[in-house]
């Protein structure tokens, strides 16, 4: 596989990925960003909870909320496709808040089967990719200004597809200790101890972390490092101490996992993380 995450250092918001595999699976994760997902050559199956499945094809556009699970693995050959992952926040202030195509936009997977939007995205991602931080002060060269007119076009279209997320919003405030504890303890608490913070069973709590979250508590506990480690690698972050900072046992350790949940090493991911990239002709 080759894949290539490409940042605009100037603008912490923002992280694409192109990547080109020849058949890379994922387990199922979920982002805390809003991604959108550009498919251009090849066939995917987009899968989330309670089991909703798509086929995703050359030309789509898929548009998956922060916290939605979700896994996107190709059919055997060339799979091309690109990730756009904003920062849930500034992706909302670029966005009609009052527009109820707005508020879906940001709650629900959507497939839209729309080479021209797919277009649109791609160019703004080139456009804000060649934009020098240190030299572009016209306000017309913010990245907003490119991102915003297609982010509101993804927005009005009408989906072709829209997954429900499936997952239980009230039986997650009551998980919240539970889920507060996978994600801050190094080492991974004992079931028993997370059930009698909420007053299950072990098996309770199982079948109901999977309810709240669409994860198992150990599968939603390895989600949560792995998109902490996200942070602190494009923050530059050494490899060693961010597999310490997060209670990996050691880095290979740690290189499993994230390889499992990102599709590339750690390594890979960080790359010049704290520097600005420009796309390769």
């Amino acid at each position: 596989m080759t894949g290539e995450f490409r940042r605009a250092g100037a603008w912490p918001q923002l992280e694409i990925r192109r990547s080109c595999t020849e058949n890379s699976c994922y387990r199922p994760h979920s982002h805390d960003t809003v991604s959108i997902g550009l498919i251009d050559e090849g066939t995917s199956v987009f899968r989330g909870p309670p089991g909703g499945t798509v086929r995703l094809l050359p030309g789509d556009v898929v548009v998956i909320p922060a916290g939605h699970v979700h896994a996107c693995n190709p059919d055997a050959g060339r799979w091309r496709y690109q990730m756009v992952h904003l920062d849930e926040t500034w992706a909302a202030s670029l966005l009609d808040r009052d527009d109820p195509s707005s508020r879906a936009l940001m709650n629900e997977v959507r497939v839209l089967r729309r080479p021209d939007l797919h277009r649109r995205i791609s160019e703004a991602c080139d456009a804000i990719l060649t934009l020098d931080p240190a030299t572009d002060t016209d306000p017309d060269t913010d990245p907003d200004v490119h991102l915003a007119p297609v982010l509101r076009a993804v927005a009005a279209a009408a989906p072709d597809h829209v997954v429900p997320d499936g997952t239980d919003a009230a039986l997650r405030a009551r998980l919240r200790p539970v889920l507060e504890r996978l994600r801050g303890d190094e080492t991974n608490p004992p079931l028993d101890e997370l059930a009698r913070l909420v007053g299950l069973s072990r098996g309770e709590l199982v079948r109901a972390v999977r309810r709240a979250t669409g994860l198992s508590p150990l599968a939603w506990r390895q989600n949560a490092r792995i998109v902490r480690a996200r942070n602190l690698l494009r923050a530059g972050r050494p490899i060693a101490d961010t597999a310490q900072a997060l209670g990996f046992t050691d880095q290979s350790h740690f290189h499993r996992v994230f390889r499992a949940h990102v599709a590339a090493s750690p390594g890979v991911y960080r790359g010049r993380a704290h520097e600005r990239t420009r796309p390769t002709a």
